[in-house]
């Protein structure tokens, strides 16, 4: 907060040299973090006075939106948009390009250097979200044949041009990646051993065109700074580093919690995004559970003859359905969870299944008593519901167990069905269970009433 009211008044003072100074102490990220907070002019002021290098790591940490204000801010200045999309890394790049419209993605493309361009157009031949439109070029190989006072003087010649130097890539005469090499490894190892006589074949790869969930999950098992790329031929093509997957880890939470809560994934952080497209990415699922709870209603008319002998029984109906809407809320939610993180499988249902017929019954035996008691202590303190409270207390009790195992059920299962059928399981969202649960507890508890209280609602 400090440094943006310092920049905010040298930009006011127009003292571009202090401003200069400023903005070169500060490391990337914060940057990134003042040039989102400032204004379109403000931030387009700041940015023009950084230095190359500074300028595409901060570049790199901006989100789209103010990353396409910043190009538009550069005009005529080719020049120095060229210099800062070759500074840019190729999986930045990448991601950057694919946000654009294409016209302006050819445009852009057309100030690389030759070199820059072969690998962009390269990259954006992958499919979308793909791990090939994450990886990056930048990496150093080397042969089993070689020595390591080779392999150290390779890394001096090539090495400041790679991502990470965390792990050096084996590869045969032909690019075939054989194994990889920690760095602790080489430094630690005689001048003359060769690469060969360390190697274990031990290695993890991810290939290009499997889905970017794949990367997170590969990290999340191995635990590596860094992953190599490789081709359906083991080819090595790049490799994939944790920030990147980091970005992507976080985009697909987001994603699925937006979904959870009923809602179409923003494509963009929520201050940003203009009151229209919230109200477009909301609409569509209200509509559709609006319809659901129309289903509501028509089973309510479809009763109504039960609720006017027996008016008591409505007092408990938002009590009925609501508990299944919670049980079947909070199965969906822990099983999209763990379908999302790897924890579970589309093979894992019938466990799954089984687990969750324990839980739920358990848990509706307890809801089941906790209504049935509250009825009958009702009825001794204040003598609510008359004569038939006995049978009242077992209609709730009964019904309440029911559709807490129902929806359980019903809500643990449905995103495995989801997900079956190809679609992200999160679309099987809280509000969709519960609206879907409402009706059938109405069918449930009406059905139990019936079967209960039959003399009493004739």
């Amino acid at each position: 907060m400090f440094t943006k009211l310092i920049v905010r008044k040298l930009i006011d003072d127009r003292n571009l040299k202090g401003l200069r100074e400023v903005l070169a102490e500060l490391a990337p990220p914060e940057v990134a973090e003042l040039v989102e907070e400032l204004d379109e002019e403000d931030a387009t002021v700041a940015f023009r006075l950084l230095p190359r290098h500074l300028a595409a790591e901060a570049f790199e940490a901006l989100h789209s939106d103010r990353q396409q204000q910043l190009i538009r801010a550069f005009g005529n200045e080719t020049d120095r948009l060229a210099g800062l999309l070759n500074d840019l890394s190729p999986d930045d790049r990448t991601q950057f390009f694919e946000e654009l419209p294409g016209p302006v993605t050819q445009q852009l493309l057309s100030l690389l250097s030759p070199n820059e361009r072969r690998i962009a157009v390269r990259l954006l031949g992958y499919p979308e979200e793909s791990i090939g439109r994450l990886m990056t070029p930048e990496y150093v190989a080397v042969r089993p044949s070689w020595t390591m006072e080779e392999v150290l003087a390779h890394i001096r010649r090539y090495g400041h041009d790679s991502e990470t130097l965390s792990r050096v890539y084996v590869v045969d005469d032909k690019g075939h990646l054989t194994d990889d090499l920690r760095l602790r490894e080489i430094l630690l190892s005689p001048p003359q051993v060769r690469v060969e006589d360390i190697m274990d074949g031990r290695f993890a790869t991810l290939t290009a065109t499997d889905d970017q969930e794949t990367a997170v999950e590969a990290f999340r098992t191995h635990g590596y700074f860094a992953l190599p790329v490789t081709d359906s031929d083991g080819m090595l093509l790049g490799i994939v580093t944790a920030d990147d997957v980091l970005d992507v880890a976080h985009e697909e939470a987001s994603e699925d919690i937006q979904m959870i809560g009923g809602a179409a994934a923003l494509d963009e952080p929520y201050k940003n995004a203009a009151i229209r497209t919230l109200i477009r990415k909301r609409a569509p699922w209200l509509v559709t559970l609006l319809f659901g709870e129309m289903l509501t209603a028509t089973a309510m008319s479809y009763y109504e003859a039960q609720l006017a002998h027996l008016v008591v029984l409505a007092f408990f109906l938002p009590l009925i359905i609501s508990s299944g809407g919670n049980s079947g809320s909070q199965a969906t939610t822990l099983i999209i969870r763990s379908l999302a993180v790897g924890e579970l499988v589309k093979e894992d249902w019938l466990r799954v299944a089984y687990r969750e017929s324990i839980s739920g019954l358990a848990l509706g035996l307890i809801l089941g008593i906790i209504g049935f008691g509250r009825v009958v202590l009702w009825e001794q303190v204040f003598g609510t519901y008359g004569e038939h409270a006995l049978l009242i207390a077992t209609t709730v009790g009964v019904t309440l167990t029911g559709i807490v195992l129902l929806g359980t059920l019903f809500g643990s299962m449905l995103p495995f069905l989801v997900k079956r059928i190809g679609i992200d399981p999160a679309v099987s969202s809280a509000p969709l269970v519960a609206t879907l649960i409402d009706v059938t507890g109405i069918v449930m508890y009406f059905s139990a009433a019936a079967l209960i209280l039959g003399k009493v609602l004739r």
